[in-house]
């Protein structure tokens, strides 16, 4: 990138070098020999060229990025773990706060609390909590950082079991668009506690979460059921019935998806029923699974005991940094015939490699959770449906981008009120605001109105999907 040798505003100069005298940790700026790799994100589409860089050393750093972005009224992006699909991690000509080098876990056995920086990864959380058999709700793989995931929601495989990831939040420290550092919980700033979770990072920058962990069981059970194309149908329809009546502590994931390369087959696209059994009674996790495979004989299967974290990374490999994605989603409640030809037909359309569908079956300790406790969308559904994208080639993006426009055109016929901000890649077609109304309802979009006049009323957290004050 050419530059000018001065940010693009001179105004901000001053501040910008006050910034950078008063940091700890790194300041970058075009030309700087690591900026390249630090302007970057997991998304390979986001070519974002910030004017100014701060990876933090400590939480300390914080507080003076947010008083440049303040004074100088450049636009801000924090980091946590970079994992975001809209990129909501960088910006073009302004600042990005990054977090990511703040990845320390804390443990408590005895109170099974435990307390994750802001910039920690699934995998750091599951290092940390699984030598004392606990688990945190985090996700499907194991890179993503949790403060995206937990701001957002926390879609994974304890979502029946334990919830959201912001499910078992507990509390948080938060330093606000004013520069206060604030306790958010149940008790102190209930106001701020219920924005946090599931309104993204419209209120501030949190620099530690506490959980409440659930007990895990060592080695739980993993299963993956694999269909060829004929037996699609059957075995969806299978699934919808079987999944009708089953224990908190089996969750399931439909996933539609050519073979990796590295498993040296064709790219023929296969149905895959995963599901993870966390009961302690492996064989009651076994006699559940044979109803299915009874109804919906699979073409080929693994099954058998497995760790938690070689579980939690089995798919890593197929998102590495630097893919180009889109994601998009909807909820739904009903499986019929019309559903099961829409879900189908998207399916069929897979363009190759690169692209896949998830349908996450929902319920058990997700759905219990009232509607009105959390910011999070859509507590009634019965599935949660992706579609996604991880290709590698910037001379696919027109392709593959065009298959998500028509399948989400078509997932609309199924869909509730309600999609899951991190399963969303950021769209330019209206204002954000609008479609962040859309995401949450009129009802919440409101009431997160309401928290953001009162913690930040001049919109210095507005790289995100946005609450307008």
């Amino acid at each position: 990138m050419e530059t000018t040798g001065g940010p693009p505003v001179p105004e901000a100069r001053p501040a910008l070098e006050r910034l950078r005298a008063r940091v700890e940790g790194s300041y970058l700026e075009p030309g700087d020999a690591d900026y390249e790799s630090a302007r970057s994100v997991w998304n390979g589409m986001i070519d974002r060229y910030p004017l100014a860089i701060v990876r933090a050393a400590s939480t300390a750093d914080i507080a003076p990025v947010l008083e440049a972005a303040r004074e100088t009224g450049l636009p801000l992006a924090v980091r946590g773990g970079g994992h975001n699909i809209a990129g909501l991690g960088t910006v073009d000509d302004g600042i990005v706060l990054d977090l990511g080098g703040l990845r320390d876990v804390h443990v408590d056995p005895a109170t099974q609390r435990v307390t994750v920086a802001p910039g920690a990864r699934s995998a750091d959380v599951d290092a940390a909590t699984v030598p004392h058999r606990l688990a945190i709700p985090l996700g499907t793989v194991s890179r993503p950082g949790i403060a995206g995931q937990t701001l957002g929601g926390g879609v994974g495989w304890l979502i029946r079991r334990a919830g959201l990831a912001l499910d078992r939040l507990v509390s948080a420290e938060v330093i606000t668009a004013d520069g206060t550092q604030r306790t958010a919980s149940a008790t102190e700033n209930p106001d701020l506690f219920w924005g946090l979770r599931g309104g993204g990072g419209n209120f501030g920058v949190v620099t530690s979460f506490t959980f409440e962990a659930v007990p895990l069981p060592d080695p739980m059970l993993g299963v993956s059921l694999y269909y060829r194309r004929p037996s699609w149908r059957r075995a969806l329809a299978a699934f919808e019935r079987w999944s009708r009546d089953l224990p908190d502590g089996l969750t399931s994931i439909v996933t539609f998806m050519p073979a990796p390369e590295t498993a040296g087959t064709d790219d023929e696209t296969w149905l895959i029923i995963r599901c993870a059994h966390v009961g302690e009674d492996e064989q009651q996790g076994q006699r559940l699974l044979d109803r299915l495979r009874r109804a919906a004989p699979p073409d080929e299967q693994t099954t058998g005991p497995i760790d938690w974290i070689r579980w939690q990374c089995a798919v890593d490999d197929l998102y590495p940094d630097g893919s180009r994605g889109f994601w998009r989603n909807i909820a739904f409640t009903e499986m019929d015939e019309g559903a099961l030809d829409t879900i189908l037909d998207i399916a069929a359309a897979i363009p190759g490699r690169g692209t896949g569908v998830d349908i996450h079956h929902l319920g058990g300790a997700f759905a219990r959770v009232p509607e009105e406790s959390t910011a999070f969308p859509n507590r009634t559904a019965r599935f949660w449906m992706t579609i996604y994208g991880f290709w590698q080639e910037e001379g696919e993006d027109t392709r593959m981008s065009a298959y998500a426009d028509r399948s989400r055109a078509a997932m609309r016929r199924l869909g509730e009120q309600g999609e899951y901000v991190n399963f969303r890649a950021r769209e330019y077609t209206r204002p954000v605001t609008d479609f962040t109304r859309a995401i949450y309802g009129e009802q919440k979009y409101r009431q997160l109105q309401r928290v953001k006049q009162r913690y930040d009323p001049g919109n210095l957290f507005r790289e995100n999907y946005n609450v307008a004050p």
